[in-house]
């Protein structure tokens, strides 16, 4: 048994995660100042995140294929010289804004695959490190939520005291160092190489190995319901992220500084709501844990923020709702593991992924289209009161019941529909 794969990998997650939250406070920061308009940075958002759709989708049997070492590492190089043309560019004078649009569709393509290779990693690397995949889970997003934090308040003081350009140079380097990481580390590994499927590669193998995930994923309410409401709330946050506070931060609260705190706030107690639950989460009821976590992290931020001009009230918050984010991914992840088999995650995984990524380019969009015709006010109301609707689901509908059943398991003892135990033996990918 060996640690360092694992330690690797949370390393690289933690490097190249930091760097995303500089540039999820950096690029809309530098399209509100270089433009003054929040739709135009609806419109960067609406780029960057249409090709993570299409990336997650098809990104599965590449993945396999290619192998998730090699796909992680080339993933982090492309996504740090996408990023870092950016602010070269522009001191050149020659940076359009089509040019920023590319480059940021650019990253979006190649980041969702890399992300995908480490996280599908984790049961491996969790039995080679002696550990369970709880823990793994657990310490994997909570090492990323710490990340978003100390890059959130990096990016603030480093916009305030240098501009935006200096922050997406700085994301460009650590995309570079988590490439290296990943390199050096999981040299080795056998489920990091690739993973040769007999016979030819084909379009019609590829499309029937996505169409196999799909089948596999459609025959559990639970993974669909959580799929569902995963995109919903995926696509309201990268609203918020994106347009709805950046624009907030620059109107109301006082600045690039103040908008790093609010991010630093929430990553900091996710990352301890994830510690809190890695410890003792287990003791409680799954259903109940994520009802709750989701209630007090979703809506409250966008109600707040449209009713305050000041820091301190959102602070609270946004630290409350924070705490509540941290619990939620370790649970998504478990439940994930425990009902897909290792011989179907990365495509399983790449397939909820874009479906859970679905909206995040609409989010962005309307949330700077709402902002510029009706202001930041109504918009905040309007995409609180969605959050609120969706993160009633779990309380609403029988499926998620799921959540507190063991893993793949009915009350009866038979393997649920689409649980791991049931496909333990899928059938064979047309070739």
């Amino acid at each position: 048994m060996s640690r360092r794969p694992l330690i690797a990998v949370l390393a690289a997650n933690t490097i190249s995660t930091a760097g995303s939250s500089l540039t999820l406070i950096g690029v809309p920061w530098f399209v509100l100042q270089t433009t003054g308009s929040a739709g135009r940075a609806g419109v960067v958002a609406f780029c960057a995140t249409l090709p993570v759709v299409v990336a997650a989708l098809v990104g599965g049997p590449v993945i396999d294929r290619l192998g998730r070492r090699r796909v992680s590492a080339a993933s982090d190089l492309i996504c740090g010289l996408s990023v870092g043309a950016i602010p070269l560019l522009h001191h050149t004078g020659a940076l359009e804004f089509w040019m920023l649009c590319a480059l940021m569709a650019l990253g979006g393509l190649v980041h969702t695959p890399g992300l995908t290779a480490r996280h599908v990693l984790l049961p491996n690397l969790a039995e080679h490190a002696g550990t369970t995949i709880t823990r793994a889970a657990g310490l994997y997003d909570a090492v990323s939520r710490g990340a978003r934090m100390i890059g959130a308040a990096v990016a603030g003081v480093l916009i305030a005291a240098f501009g935006a350009e200096t922050v997406l140079i700085v994301d460009a380097a650590t995309y570079g160092v988590s490439a290296l990481l990943v390199t050096a580390f999981l040299r080795g590994v056998p489920a990091a190489e690739p993973q040769r499927a007999s016979g030819k590669v084909s379009f019609g193998a590829y499309r029937a190995e996505l169409a196999e995930a799909w089948a596999f994923l459609s025959r559990s309410r639970l993974l669909m319901g959580i799929m569902v409401m995963v995109m919903m709330t995926n696509g309201l946050d990268q609203g918020w992220s994106s347009v709805l506070l950046p624009v907030h931060g620059r109107d109301a609260l006082g600045g690039a500084t103040a908008l790093g705190l609010m991010i630093s706030l929430f990553g900091g107690f996710a990352l301890l709501g994830a510690l809190l639950y890695g410890m003792w989460g287990e003791r409680f009821p799954r259903r109940a844990v994520f009802a709750a976590a989701f209630l007090v992290s979703g809506a409250t931020r966008y109600v707040v923020a449209a009713f305050t001009d000041t820091t301190l009230p959102l602070a609270v918050t946004m630290a409350l709702a924070g705490l509540g984010a941290g619990m939620l991914n370790p649970i998504l992840t478990t439940v994930m593991y425990e009902r897909v088999p290792e011989e179907l995650r990365s495509r399983v995984s790449g397939v909820t992924t874009a479906g859970c990524e679905l909206t995040m380019p609409l989010g962005g969009l309307a949330a700077g289209l709402l902002v510029d015709g009706f202001g930041v006010g109504t918009a905040l109301l309007l995409f609180g009161g969605t959050y609120l609707l969706t993160t009633l689901a779990p309380l609403v509908f029988p499926a998620w019941r799921g959540l507190d059943r063991g893993p793949g398991v009915s009350r009866t003892g038979r393997p649920l529909p689409g649980s791991a135990r049931e496909a333990s033996s899928p059938h064979p990918s047309a070739k």
